[in-house]
Parts: structure tokens; C-alpha cells; sequence
């Protein structure tokens, strides 16, 4: 009997890599290989292992993500980034499966793929297809705003929020004010924007979670375009995606909150489309898990992509 893929995560006590190790214990179907304390800075060690694999998965900051990715000399081996290193790579693979029809193809069979960023997740799912059917143009000024539970902001933040002065965290702090985020460009690129979008993250003192939002007015949109366009676009475009919901617009209408830990602990990916017709304008929204369908969701998601396409 063939011993099922080998999977290692570069990078497993970080808070992205302890929920995929978390996600993956248990499974038969794959072996999950990961490094003792005493060998996790060892670079020869580490680069046994990632040549030892069928996939790894870089659970890593930028500079060690790009240097483990070069460290890879066995062919057959398959990478999942987690880190921003790849993303607007065009080497690499975007680890974002309903972006479009043939993009879950694209990663099964890919050598690298990376991992989209929590925030870009949900933007790009709400700005692609629109900007595709050709309802929202490229060059449209685009705001975007997003509150994340501060495990978003990795083991400092929630040292800050979990250690022995969690008392005196902020409850909500903005963050990217020079307008610098090094999501940005990800949402550009992927969203298919030609005019680099206005995004304004944040933190707030829950663990986890995320709220997304974007404002449209309506008259600077094609002549006609109103929330229902717009909504039926995103539906058609979802339509079977097993990971992502679009709230029909019954429920939209009666919503009178949108609490970002709705979906924590999944990998789901909820949009929606308000509207007010009197005063012309849209508001998309996006709730998701930071750490799930924003982080290791995806991941293991990817990794089942790329583990049915080598055990087929």
C-alpha cells in the first residue's frame, strides 16, 4: 500500500500554522511532518524537510517564506505560502479557488501557490466579479474598511490581548494610517483594479474574525446599476461554491448588525449587498474567519486541491 503525501509546515507555532496543524491532526489520508524546537532554526534540517515532502506549507513571516521557497531543490516538491512573500508573484499560483471557474484546476496541479492575505480574501470576492461583468469600472475609486479580531496581527497583538497586561489593550485601534498596506496591491491586482484602492484596516479586542465593508455610490456606476445588479452578479458568480454565500437580499434587508466572529471556526466566506435606493447608495460586505477562510482555511483548502491532484 502507497504511504499517503507527506505534508510539512514550515513554521507550526505561529498562529496561522498551529490552526492547520490543528485542521490536519487526525486525517489518515496524509502525514503531517513537523520540526522538534530544538531543529527549527536549524536550516539544514529545514531544508531536508521541505525536500523530504510532497507539500509544504510556509507558515512563515515574508524574508523566511522566501528563503525556504528557494531552498526547495527537489522538483516533485509542492509549496503553499501562507506569507504576503508570492502574492502578486506571476510565478506563483493565487491560492484563491473561487476566484474564478478554472482557478481551482490551477492550483491542483500547481508547484506554487500562494496563500491570498485575510483582508485581500474578502475584498477581491466582492470587487472581482463585479469589475469582470464590467458593473463596477477598474479606474473606480474604491474605500475599503475592515475590523479583525487581533489574532490578524499575530503573536504580538495577542500577547497584547491574552499576556499579563491584556487589561490594557485597546478595544479598537486603527492601524495602515500611511495608507502603505502591503495588502494593497494584492486587492489590486487580483480584483482586477487599475486604480490602487483606499484600504483602512483595524483591530478590535475580539480573538478572531473579520468585518469588510465597501461603499458605492450609486451614479458613479453605469447608468441604471442599482444593489440588485450588483447582488445578482455575485450570485451567479457563487452560484455552487461550497465555501462562499451571498445573503439573498430578503436577508440583507432585515440584517440590522454585521458582527465579524459570525462565522469563526469555519471556512466560510459570507458577502452581501445593502442598499438604499432613495439615497443611491451600496454597501458590500464580507464576514469571515481571519484564521480560517482568511488564513489556514484557505490553506487546507488549497492542500486538498493539490492532494486529490497527486493521489489521482
Amino acid at each position: 500500500m502507497t504511504a499517503p503525501p507527506l505534508v510539512f509546515i514550515d513554521g507550526d507555532q505561529g498562529t496561522t500554522g498551529l490552526q492547520i496543524h490543528e485542521r490536519l491532526r487526525g486525517r489518515t489520508d496524509l502525514r503531517l511532518l513537523t520540526l522538534p524546537d530544538s531543529e527549527r532554526k536549524n536550516a539544514a534540517r529545514r531544508a531536508e524537510a521541505i525536500n523530504s515532502c510532497h507539500v509544504a506549507i510556509l507558515c512563515l513571516p515574508d524574508a523566511p517564506a522566501r528563503e525556504a521557497a528557494a531552498a526547495v531543490t527537489h522538483p516533485a516538491v509542492r509549496v503553499i505560502d501562507a506569507s504576503s512573500a508570492h502574492r502578486t508573484d506571476p510565478l506563483w499560483v493565487y491560492g484563491f479557488p473561487e476566484m474564478d471557474a478554472a482557478q481551482p484546476a490551477r492550483i491542483a496541479s500547481a508547484r506554487r501557490v500562494s496563500n491570498p492575505g485575510c483582508y485581500p480574501t474578502g475584498a477581491i470576492a466582492l470587487l472581482r466579479p463585479l469589475v469582470q461583468a464590467g458593473l463596477l469600472p477598474a479606474n473606480h475609486p474604491i474605500a475599503i474598511h475592515a475590523v479583525s479580531g487581533y489574532s490578524g496581527g499575530g503573536r504580538p497583538r495577542v500577547d497584547e490581548h491574552e499576556g499579563p497586561n491584556a487589561t490594557q489593550a485597546p478595544a479598537f485601534q486603527l492601524y495602515g494610517l500611511k495608507l502603505e498596506h502591503k495588502h494593497t496591491p494584492e486587492i489590486a491586482q487580483h480584483a482586477g483594479l487599475s486604480q490602487r484602492p483606499f484600504f483602512l484596516p483595524a483591530y478590535g479586542a475580539f480573538r478572531q474574525g473579520i468585518a469588510l465593508t465597501i461603499p458605492l455610490f450609486l451614479q458613479h456606476l453605469a447608468p441604471g446599476t442599482h444593489g440588485g445588479h450588483l447582488h445578482a452578479c455575485l450570485q451567479q458568480h457563487y452560484a455552487g461554491a461550497a465555501h462562499v454565500e451571498v445573503m439573498d437580499p430578503a436577508q440583507a434587508e432585515a440584517m440590522e448588525h454585521l458582527d465579524p466572529q459570525a462565522l469563526n471556526g469555519t471556512n466560510q466566506l459570507r458577502l452581501g449587498v445593502f442598499s438604499n435606493a432613495r439615497h443611491g447608495q451600496v454597501l458590500l460586505t464580507a464576514v469571515f474567519d481571519n484564521l480560517g477562510k482568511g488564513a489556514s482555511g484557505a490553506a487546507v483548502q488549497n492542500l486538498d486541491l493539490m492532494l486529490d491532484h497527486i493521489t489521482r
